[in-house]
């Protein structure tokens, strides 16, 4: 399976509570913590609700 590397790289203090929920079910717990995924449709698509606050990279 494809692997990608998330990076969160903007603060999530004035965000929804769910897109703060959304990021912490990726794994990612802190500023420029940077979690590696595999890329399933659901993992994808969780990414692309917050990709505004992401930096993702292929692995």
């Amino acid at each position: 399976m494809k692997k990608i590397r998330v990076t969160l790289v903007r603060s999530i203090i004035h965000c929804p509570e769910r897109q703060k929920r959304t990021v912490a079910a990726l794994g990612i717990r802190k500023m420029h913590n940077a979690v590696e995924l595999t890329a399933t449709p659901q993992i994808i698509g969780m990414v692309k609700k917050v990709e505004h606050l992401l930096l993702v990279e292929d692995i």
